[in-house]
C-alpha cells in the first residue's frame, strides 16, 4: 500500500469524521441535547477533589470517556473533530492505527466511573471512528464522595455539585460511607440541611445540652432519614413514581408528615406517612381520587353508573 494512498484515505476519514461531526451537532440542536464535551475544570471546580491516586494502565471502555483536560473546545461529545484544524494530526493518527503502528497509551483522569483525557483526545477520536470498545491507558484518579456515571448530564452534573457541597458541609461520607443520597431534582440538598439544622434545634431541646453539628448530622440520618428510606425499600414505593429517587420521596413524605401532624395532632411515624403519602399522591392513588371526584360528581347529577 502506497504511502500517497494511505495519506489520502486518512484525508477521507476525516472528511467523513467532520461531516459526522456537524450531522450530530445539527441533530443535537434539534433534540435540544448538548454536543460539547464536558471540561475537566468545570467538573473539577463543582466537586469537592479530595484527593488524587496513580491507578496505572488500565483498559479503559471508550464509552467511559465523557471530557477533556484542554481540548473540550476541539471535539463533540462523541470525540468527532469540530474544526478543520485538527485535520493534520487527526489523519496522522489515523493513518498509523491503520497500519498498525503501535502508540502510546492515553492518558486519562478518573472520577468515579468516568474518565477525562489528559493527553491523546485524537487516539480516542480516531478509535471511536474505528469502532473500538476500549482502549490503553494510563489513570490517574481523582477521588470525590460523589459518584460520577459516564452518561453525565448538565443538570446530572449540577446535581453533583449540589450533592458534594452537601457532603463537605455535612461530612456526611466519613460518618457513613455507604450513604448514597441522590436527588432528581435541584434543591433538595438545601432542604435536607434546614432538616439537620431543625434536627439539631430540637435535639438539643430533647437533651437540655449543646449538639455538635456532627453529632446532628448522624442522628438525623440514623434516626430520621433512613428509617424513611426503609420504609420506601421494603414497600417498593419507588416503582409507583418512575423516574424518582429515595431522596426525592424523603423529602415529600418528610412534608407530608409534618402537615399530618400539624392536621391530626399526632404524629403518624414513617411507615403510615409513607404509607399515606403514596395513597394519595402516586399515579394509582391520584387516578383512584379522581375516578372517585368523577364518580361523586356524575352521582350528584344524577348519572347512572
Amino acid at each position: 500500500m502506497s504511502n500517497t494512498w494511505t495519506i489520502r484515505e486518512s484525508q477521507v476519514h476525516f472528511q467523513e469524521a467532520r461531516r459526522q461531526a456537524l450531522l450530530t451537532e445539527l441533530l443535537d440542536l434539534l433534540r435540544r441535547r448538548p454536543s460539547r464535551m464536558f471540561s475537566l475544570e468545570d467538573v473539577r471546580a463543582r466537586l469537592n477533589i479530595r484527593g488524587q491516586r496513580w491507578v496505572g494502565h488500565q483498559t479503559v471502555p471508550l464509552t467511559s470517556i465523557i471530557g477533556s483536560e484542554g481540548r473540550y473546545s476541539d471535539f463533540d461529545r462523541r470525540f468527532l473533530p469540530r474544526s478543520n484544524a485538527l485535520k493534520e494530526r487527526w489523519a496522522s493518527i489515523d493513518r498509523a492505527m491503520n497500519t498498525d503502528v503501535v502508540l502510546p497509551p492515553v492518558e486519562l483522569y478518573k472520577i468515579g466511573d468516568a474518565y477525562f483525557v489528559r493527553d491523546g483526545n485524537h487516539r480516542v477520536s480516531v478509535a471511536r471512528r474505528l469502532g473500538q470498545v476500549d482502549i490503553d491507558a494510563y489513570v490517574t484518579e481523582l477521588l470525590v464522595d460523589v459518584p460520577l456515571a459516564p452518561d453525565l448530564s448538565t443538570h446530572d452534573l449540577m446535581l453533583k455539585e449540589e450533592y458534594s457541597d452537601f457532603l463537605e458541609w455535612t461530612g456526611l461520607h466519613g460518618m457513613r460511607p455507604d450513604e448514597r443520597i441522590e436527588f432528581s431534582e435541584l434543591g433538595g440538598y438545601l432542604d435536607l440541611v434546614q432538616h439537620i439544622n431543625a434536627h439539631r434545634f430540637y435535639l438539643g431541646q430533647d437533651q437540655q445540652r449543646e449538639i455538635t453539628r456532627d453529632e446532628a448530622v448522624a442522628h438525623w440520618y440514623d434516626e430520621v432519614y433512613m428509617p424513611i428510606v426503609r420504609v420506601i425499600r421494603e414497600q417498593g414505593v419507588l416503582r409507583n413514581f418512575p423516574g424518582r429517587t429515595e431522596a426525592d420521596l424523603y423529602r415529600w413524605i418528610v412534608d407530608h408528615r409534618w402537615y399530618t401532624h400539624e392536621r391530626t395532632g399526632a404524629d403518624p411515624g414513617p411507615a403510615a406517612a409513607t404509607e399515606s403519602y403514596v395513597e394519595q399522591f402516586s399515579q394509582r392513588g391520584l387516578v383512584d381520587s379522581v375516578g372517585a371526584a368523577l364518580r361523586g360528581a356524575l352521582e350528584r347529577l344524577g348519572v347512572q353508573l
